[in-house]
């Protein structure tokens, strides 16, 4: 990813840029309602004096308290922004802070309270009362007004905002939604030309004769997008095959192989550059290109709430069921090949994701905390027998098979209760025999 589209993207997603706009809007706004005034007719704006007849003194005290009320709310806004944040890195974890933080909703309420202030200092500044001419801009005025009547609405509005956002449930599906969102982009999604998923070994595609040259990570972090048409393209200039060394999500250090390109010299500055540019590194992952990050921010939220200073299993409950619900999208869908073709050659070996990969990502560590937890073993039966319903691959339903028997073994390990083995049991035959028939897929129906 080139800088400015780098820079673009960490001012677009910053939680200061859409506050600034509208500071910036109202402060445009002011100026035009004041030379609105100037060009309005005195004579016009008397027929409504109980609407534009404040005097120079009383219109400065109205923009002044309006504009210290504004102010006062303002402070009270980002103190309640920071002990919701607060509590939910101490009650799920850090890492769905960004969630917040990216909240237009939120980003835009502190706008319009900052914004209103800036408003009420522009009006104040341009009301005169010396003795060359008194200069009321009742218009102005009458806009603060109105604009302060609607931003008690809009903090009432804030707090119910504030108190749904925190909940559990409404955490977790944002964090699912925007997952399921990346997983529409991302898959299926062609980059040159593929061959089929048989292909299991990339290295087997490899030119023997060719060695391989490392192009090194520019700075420690984590990976968070790859421009694999800029990879595709070096390669095509080169005439050769480029590799990555790491996937999107992965953690790559410094000085290490980013890339590898089967050269026979070591490749010139520019394409070293080229290639390093392709990649965007920072130091947090992000779920635009990256679902696995998604998944592992669900599993963080449930891993914390099965912990015995938490013990919510509801909450857990709600984050496997949400999994089941991403799985279950991407069951049907064609990952990409990590070969990538142009006109019949191969020309970029990637490191992408796999289902089996997400699959592990989200039920390994959510098994091994929910030890004798009936209600999670039973949910996670379920979400195998969901997931195995929407795919007839026969490498994913393997996959699922392989979770069923070690969530079998952990159940017959860890539940104690005769009755709850039994229950257990009951359901593990069922999902054997759900796992086992190759379901009939239905195909999607149009939008109307």
């Amino acid at each position: 990813m080139n800088w400015p589209r780098r820079i673009w993207n960490d001012v677009w997603s910053s939680f200061w840029f859409l506050p600034s706009v509208i500071v910036v809007a109202c402060m445009v706004f002011a100026a035009v309602m004041i030379e609105a005034d100037s060009m309005t007719s005195d004579r016009l704006l008397a027929q409504w004096p109980r609407l534009f007849g404040a005097e120079a003194t009383g219109a400065q005290a109205l923009m002044s308290t309006i504009a210290g009320s504004m102010m006062s709310v303002v402070g009270v806004t980002f103190s309640v922004v920071l002990v919701a944040l607060a509590l939910a890195s101490s009650q799920y974890t850090s890492r769905i802070l960004r969630n917040f933080i990216h909240s237009r909703t939120t980003q835009a309420i502190l706008g319009i309270f900052a914004g209103n202030f800036v408003y009420c200092l522009i009006v104040i500044r341009a009301i005169r009362s010396d003795d060359e001419g008194a200069f009321v801009p009742n218009l102005a005025v009458f806009m603060g007004v109105v604009f302060a009547i609607g931003s008690v609405g809009v903090l009432i509005f804030f707090i119910h905002h504030i108190a749904s956002s925190i909940q559990a449930s409404a955490i977790i599906s944002a964090v699912a939604t925007e997952t399921i969102s990346a997983i529409d982009k991302l898959f299926p999604q062609q980059l040159g030309r593929e061959p089929g998923e048989d292909v299991d070994d990339p290295m087997q595609q490899t030119p023997p004769e060719r060695k391989w040259r490392a192009v090194s990570v520019r700075e420690s972090g984590y990976i968070q997008s790859v421009d694999c048409e800029a990879l595709l393209q070096v390669a095509r200039e080169l005439r050769t095959i480029v590799r990555m060394e790491h996937a999107i999500g992965e953690f790559a250090v410094e000085e290490t192989a980013l890339v590898s390109v089967a050269l026979a010299g070591p490749p010139n500055r520019e394409t070293v550059t080229a290639l390093q540019a392709a990649f965007s590194i920072y130091c947090y992952r992000t779920v635009e290109q990256d679902a696995a990050f998604g998944i592992r921010q669900l599993v963080d939220v449930a891993l914390k709430a099965l912990s015995p200073g938490v013990n919510d299993v509801s909450t857990a409950v709600t984050c496997v069921d949400y999994l089941t619900a991403i799985l279950s999208r991407l069951a049907n869908r064609k990952i990409p090949s990590p070969h990538r073709y142009d006109d019949g050659e191969l020309r970029v070996i990637a490191k992408g994701p796999s289902f089996e990969g997400l699959l592990t990502e989200a039920c390994d560590q959510i098994r091994s905390s929910a030890s004798g937890n009936v209600a999670i073993i039973s949910r996670m039966l379920g979400a195998l027998q969901t997931i195995g319903s929407r795919t007839t691959h026969p490498g994913r339903r393997r996959a699922l098979r392989e979770q069923l028997e070690l969530i079998a073994e952990l159940a017959g390990r860890t539940v104690e209760s005769s009755h709850d083995r039994a229950k257990i049991d009951e359901r593990l035959a069922q999902v054997r025999s759900a796992l086992k028939t190759v379901p009939v897929l239905e195909p999607a129906l149009e939008p109307i």
